[in-house]
């Protein structure tokens, strides 16, 4: 292999790890990645779930991101050199945020594009910091170490929340973790869902966990093998139980499906002996997992119901069995492995004997597959509700059905936003316009289409270019250099595994697994020498170039870092105008921090929003008229920033509503229905709005504008019925989500409607809908009061209903009959 400079005249010196022990900022930088990888995941795993709830930790994360890219600039100021492939790739990264910068043109959300570009620079500084500090030995171990110690504390952590030690763990963290409530426990790290118990962990997602066990257990068995320090062994060998147990117990299917694939990516880069002891390895902690999986899992059940007794009983097995299989393991491979690598060494010298084993464990995996998803009787060995979801895995059910009604609906966005996208989040801003039926889901559950959905075709070929360049890189490497730089590859193991899992899921949209990802991607290919051929730079303008680009990163991480500590600063300042809110305080007591926090963020959708409410609030006590003068100047600065925001049109609709403009209420509802078409409750306030439209029509005597309103009705009416029509032919496995109907208002207003026409045998149709003898409920009340009187009309009766409203009401025979009487 080439070692040039890229300069094509100089030659390259040998790496030189010792300079490594002596850098103050590499040991720095290291350090910071290492608490980092432990602090991050017990932020909910920093996910983007686009509220203000959710930016705090991602905001302190990109404060210290930037300090730390400070100190990174300042060591590539020395150490930076435009040499080889590992070099351009810490250029070519940046054009990843680049990418989002471009797309926020036709942004869909403003705080959601701009949260996404921040997110993307925090991946490209993870990045550069896996290239630069995984060139030497040390850094490659250290950074192994952080990365696999930090997932082997969110397993473990994990462990105590299923066993019963809640509490415990909580304390664990609580001197750095903000927790919810009484902060006893951390918040849904074990979760019931579709009456199942599910472990999360750190992750609040259980799917998204299971992908990061996958990368934690493939990582542990290569670490097994190419480790040669009997601790090292141990300490892997020991965490693959507690790994295998949490992965079923995440019970999820897409792990399942997901774990063969990844590995059959991973081990054609090891030798056959190697690779038989993989095998060995895992199907020995599958084993012994299996053999205490049905008494854990009771035993967490038992834990979820307060029921502690067998706490201890559960953490116990749990360390027994992993120091079983730690023992087991450590045993084979100290007297078994190196013996048989011996012999199929000097005997196998197939040039391609790496692919035949992983061919042989695709058909072995075909049986297995068999044996689980086939009528054999396999799945007994699993706890009844994990065996319900192995035989559920088909094509045919709700959540492979859903996953393909959003990526058909993400192509339908993309073909209105193809160029560069719809911006950071694009997604969750516009599903819903774009959605086939009710569903509730703002991430799209392939990462690579939600980015296409973001950052368009420009972006889309700009990630896959990345990921192409990079792993041709190590794959060109690795079959050169065969197994010369062996423990690198669990950084290849860790990011295929999210890579392959983040195709059926959102992974990625915890920023915390996306800096794993990327830091791993880095961290990958910082052994590779090659250098490209960049002759067109002349030797007497290499210094020169050599320090543009650290001084780039310089002032970019300065000026980045300002932004980022007032985007922090705000959420500060948020935070406490919502805790004055919950504490009644005086509503300028309120104001004061709020109103800091938005002149530093002042198109913040929850600030603006928050601030709106109390304003809205303010108006309809005191009628001042100064609070609706600026609740309106929000609301209008929001809708250019925000326009999709579905929380923003509400309180407009609202602000129309009290100052009794009701034109304008119904002009915007109709509107909004052509983005949110599902939402029902649009539908239902648009015939609410002619109801009352077209009785004000009546009072004033304009006939022609009252029958305007009441067409307009009945056609609202006509399209909720069609969309229903739409949803009949949804797969009777697939959920339609949302409900979506003609709901108890719009029977009781079109009856009213009807009744008022003097149709009353249609406008007993509707009241039909949703007669009810359940008076607490007035809607209830109403709609029996009109149609019993549309009965009367018709000189028909139900005794029973009347005789039960009267009793609830005796006033109700009065309105009745006033009812009755009326002129329309």
């Amino acid at each position: 292999m080439s070692e040039k400079y890229a300069y094509g005249k100089k030659t390259l010196k040998q790496e030189q790890p010792d300079k490594e022990k002596t850098s103050l900022l590499f040991w720095l930088l290291m350090g910071f990645t290492a608490l980092f990888l432990c602090w991050a995941p017990f932020q909910k795993a920093l996910f983007n779930g686009n509220t203000a709830d959710f930016e705090r930790p991602i905001y302190s994360s990109l404060v210290w991101g930037f300090i730390v890219l400070v100190v990174a600039s300042i060591y590539l100021f020395y150490n930076w050199r435009l040499r080889d492939h590992r070099d351009i790739l810490s250029l070519v990264i940046w054009l990843l945020p680049l990418s989002y910068l471009i797309s926020k043109v036709s942004e869909a959300s403003h705080y959601f594009a701009t949260n996404m570009l921040y997110i993307q620079m925090i991946y490209a500084i993870f990045f550069i910091l896996g290239i630069y500090l995984c060139r030497g030995q040390i850094g490659n171990k250290v950074l192994t170490y952080s990365l696999m110690g930090s997932g082997y504390l969110i397993v473990w952590f994990g462990v105590l929340n299923w066993v019963g030690f809640k509490q415990f763990a909580a304390k664990m963290i609580q001197w750095f973790v903000e927790l919810p409530g009484d902060g006893l426990q951390y918040q849904d790290a074990v979760m019931s869902a579709e009456n199942q118990l599910r472990l999360t962990s750190t992750f609040q997602y259980a799917n998204s966990y299971a992908a990061f066990l996958i990368a934690l257990l493939l990582g542990a068995v290569y670490l097994i093998l190419s480790s040669k320090k009997p601790q090292a062994i141990l300490v892997n060998a020991f965490m693959l139980v507690p790994i295998i147990i949490s992965f079923f117990l995440t019970i999820s299917r897409g792990g399942l499906v997901v774990l063969p694939v990844v590995i059959l990516l991973v081990l054609p880069f090891m030798k056959l002996t190697k690779q038989i002891f993989y095998f060995i390895y895992l199907g020995i902690a599958f084993v012994i997992s299996l053999l205490i999986l049905d008494k854990v899992t009771v035993i967490g059940e038992q834990a979820f119901k307060q029921d502690l007794s067998s706490a201890s009983v559960g953490l116990w097995t749990f360390i027994g069995a992993s120091a079983i299989c730690a023992a087991i393991i450590w045993v084979l491979h100290r007297y078994v492995f190196h013996a048989v690598q011996k012999v199929l060494d000097a005997k196998i010298k197939i040039k391609f004997a790496n692919i035949l084993l992983p061919a042989a464990a695709l058909i072995i995996g075909s049986l297995g597959m068999l044996l689980l998803f086939g009528n054999t009787g396999a799945t007994n060995l699993l706890p009844d509700y994990m065996k319900n979801r192995i035989e559920n895995i088909n094509f045919n059910q709700h959540s492979v059905l859903e996953r393909g009604t959003f990526y058909k609906d993400a192509v339908k966005l993309i073909a209105d936003y193809p160029v560069v996208g719809a911006g950071g989040g694009a997604w969750a801003a516009l599903y819903e316009k774009y959605q086939n039926n009710p569903y509730v889901s703002r991430q799209a559950h392939n990462f690579f289409m939600q980015y296409l959905v973001e950052t368009g075709t420009v972006g889309i070929i700009i990630l896959i270019g990345f990921l192409i360049y990079i792993f041709s890189l190590y794959i060109r490497h690795q079959l050169k250099a065969q197994e010369s730089s062996p423990d690198r590859h669990v950084f290849y193991i860790i990011a295929v595994s999210l890579l392959v899992h983040s195709i059926i899921d959102f992974d990625l949209s915890y920023v915390f697994l996306g800096i794993v990802v990327f830091l791993s991607l880095g961290a990958m290919v910082s052994h590779v020498t090659i250098s490209p051929n960049l002759r067109f730079i002349k030797d007497e303008k290499a210094p020169y170039i050599n320090k543009i680009y650290p001084s780039v990163l310089l002032i970019l991480s300065v000026i980045m870092f300002f932004i980022s500590a007032q985007n922090l600063s705000a959420n500060s300042l948020f935070r406490t105008a919502t805790a004055a809110a919950s504490s009644n305080k005086a509503i300028n007591e309120i104001f004061t921090p709020l109103d800091k926090a938005l002149s530093i963020r002042n198109n913040h959708p929850d600030y603006t929003l928050f601030k709106t409410s109390l304003l809205l609030q303010a108006f309809q006590q005191t009628k001042d008229e100064k609070y609706y003068t600026e609740l309106m100047g929000l609301l209008n600065q929001l809708k250019t920033n925000e326009p999709h925001n579905r929380y923003r049109i509400e309180q407009e609709t609202q602000a129309y509503l009290i100052k009794d403009q009701l034109a304008q209420a119904q002009e915007l509802t109709n509107a909004e229905i052509a983005n949110f078409p599902w939402d029902i409750s649009l539908y239902e306030r648009s015939i609410d709005l002619d109801m009352s439209l077209a009785e004000k029509a009546r009072l004033q005597k304009d006939d022609a504008l009252k029958t305007k309103y009441w067409n307009h009705a009945f056609a609202v009416h006509d399209k909720v019925l069609s969309k229903m029509k739409e949803l009949e032919s949804l797969p009777k496995e697939q959920v339609q989500g949302r409900a979506f109907n003609v709901t108890k208002n719009m029977s009781l207003r079109l009856g009213q409607m009807e009744y008022i026409r003097g149709n009353y045998d249609s406008a007993i149709s509707y009241f039909k809908m949703y007669v009810s003898d359940q008076f607490d409920d007035t809607t209830n009340k109403e709609i029996a009061r009109w149609y019993l009187t549309a009965l009367q009309k018709q000189n028909k009766n139900d005794q029973a209903l009347f005789d039960k409203l009267v009793a609830k009401d005796p006033k109700e025979r009065e309105e009745i009959s006033r009812l009755a009487n009326a002129a329309f």
